[in-house]
């Protein structure tokens, strides 16, 4: 049988469409009640954009077209920026749209609706022009908010301050049950799979102050340890379990709080792997280098027989624990810290990472014992850090760090054990939002060992606000009784630092 040229071409042509994907087919649901109730968020502002998100609360097994709509003002009678996103359902339905086009330095409104349902407003803010003169920055940064151990009555009264945006510096969920006095309940077991970490998240999305905070402005986010496994270190798991299984469950956990957060979609996890830390400059004033001290760092040293993870160890007893080659953060991220803060040319650089920098002896009197899962865990990688900023005489450089269940005000050193030593930065550690932290004599204890540590409080719950000009970053410590859902709210302590000097004073 002979075959045409245009027998050829008419047959090759049908291959090729079959071959292809059949073209999606969005479903447009008739909503008898509000997708929505997971809340609304934005995050990551740029002189002309932002990100927005959504995650819709549905069980349809199709994708779905969402539309949303940027306006200057609350009735949306002036829409500035419109557009649509397919919401896959095998990303949970969630939407990360990269709005552009809009002014720097304002305030917007942003709404999302879909299938005849409308979404709550959310209200956001793009950053001022890179580079330029900016009066002040005021922001808010948290960490630690264990749903079980307390109401987040800190969100709420977050949500009615004057912030231009917030800072989350991980543990937004919980994977494990524990502490003392729950309020409430997770409802469900440690979560392994996919959707085990979903329905968490939803558990915690649910909460309505959360939400008020999200919608209120917008976030920049990086996680810790308990969106997937507490104490887990690179590929490494606590249980020391097999590595192809401890990723696929990093995976799963990755892939969870990329569908709950608004994450640009440069973030999006490829399997076990996400990049997340990144950059963001607010003007010539503040320039946020945001880490990531989970997934590329080494393993911590001299852990409990058979497990991984944490222990509290003898300075003499580990001295693995001095190797230069152990590493927070990676080499890559390093190089990429080390150069962002050469080149920022802001006059503030705030490093936005986990858990507390200081150095804290634990031991009273003669010895030192250290925490072995943060900092203390990894001194040449902290002391490298200290001393580029200390040679290169980065400008105004403060560390905001969470994950120890504190709020802490510490002077860094690149030593911490001489005790003439300048101090090259400053640290403000925030307290948790509700988990539960050490007690009032531990914490004091540490401050007597540690002079570095000006100040130091685990017993109260909360969050921190940073106020930002061109003379100096004040700290206000903000904490509400995380066991009484209308607890009212006060400022615990302020601290200022002084542009062009390291360390903070006591007051506002």
């Amino acid at each position: 049988m002979q075959f045409s040229r245009r027998d050829f071409l008419r047959c090759t042509t049908a291959l090729a469409a079959a071959a292809l994907p059949l073209p999606r087919v969005l479903a447009q649901p008739r909503f008898t009640a509000s997708p929505f109730t997971l809340g609304v968020a934005s995050g990551y502002p740029s002189p002309d954009g932002i990100v927005l998100w959504t995650r819709l609360a549905t069980d349809l097994r199709a994708a779905v077209e969402i539309g949303w709509e940027v306006a200057a003002d609350e009735g949306f009678q002036k829409i500035v920026q419109r557009g649509r996103e397919t919401a896959e359902p095998e990303w949970a339905h969630s939407v990360h749209a990269e709005v552009a086009g809009l002014a720097p330095g304002r305030h917007y409104f942003y709404r999302f609706h879909a299938g005849g349902a409308v979404s709550p407003i959310g209200r956001t803010r793009t950053a001022p022009t890179a580079g330029a003169t900016t009066e002040r920055l005021r922001f808010a940064f948290g960490s630690c908010q264990h749903y079980e151990q307390g109401y987040f009555t800190a969100y709420r009264h977050m949500a009615a301050e004057d912030l231009d945006l917030m800072v989350h510096l991980g543990d937004y969920i919980y994977e494990s049950s524990w502490g003392r006095a729950h309020v409430r309940k997770h409802d469900a077991g440690e979560p392994v799979m996919l959707e085990d970490y979903r329905n968490r998240y939803a558990i915690y999305k649910s909460d309505a102050d959360l939400q008020a905070a999200h919608a209120a402005f917008p976030w920049i986010c990086t996680w810790d340890d308990h969106e997937v496994q507490n104490d887990y270190a690179n590929d490494r798991s606590v249980g020391l379990d097999p590595r192809d299984e401890f990723l696929r469950r990093r995976a799963a956990a990755y892939q969870a709080y990329y569908e709950h957060l608004p994450l640009p979609k440069r973030m999006r996890p490829r399997g076990p792997d996400a990049r997340i830390y990144t950059r963001v400059d607010y003007g010539g004033l503040a320039a946020f280098h945001v880490l990531d001290d989970r997934q590329y760092r080494s393993y911590q040293a001299c852990p409990r027989p058979n497990r991984g993870g944490s222990n509290v160890v003898r300075s003499d007893d580990c001295p693995e624990r001095l190797d230069p080659q152990l590493t927070l953060l990676g080499t890559a991220q390093e190089q990429w810290l080390n150069d962002g803060l050469a080149g920022a040319g802001t006059r503030w650089n705030l490093v936005a990472q986990q858990t507390l920098m200081a150095q804290v002896d634990r031991t009273m009197g003669e010895g030192q014992s250290f925490w072995t899962d943060g900092w203390d865990g990894y001194p040449k990688a902290r002391e490298r850090l200290l001393g580029f900023m200390e040679s290169r005489r980065i400008a105004n450089p403060v560390v905001l760090s969470g994950d120890v269940h504190t709020f802490a005000v510490a002077d860094l050193k690149t030593d911490f054990d001489r005790p003439g030593a300048s101090t090259v930065a400053t640290e403000f550690c925030g307290g948790s939002v509700t988990s539960q932290g050490p007690t009032l004599k531990q914490t004091e204890a540490w401050r007597a060992e540690n002079p570095h540590v000006l100040f130091a409080n685990g017993f109260r719950h909360g969050y921190t606000t940073l106020e930002i000009n061109a003379k100096r970053c004040t700290a206000r410590m903000r904490v509400a009784d995380e066991k009484e859902i209308n607890a009212p709210v006060h400022t615990l302590a302020a601290w200022t630092v002084e542009s062009g000097k390291a360390g903070a004073q006591r007051g506002a």
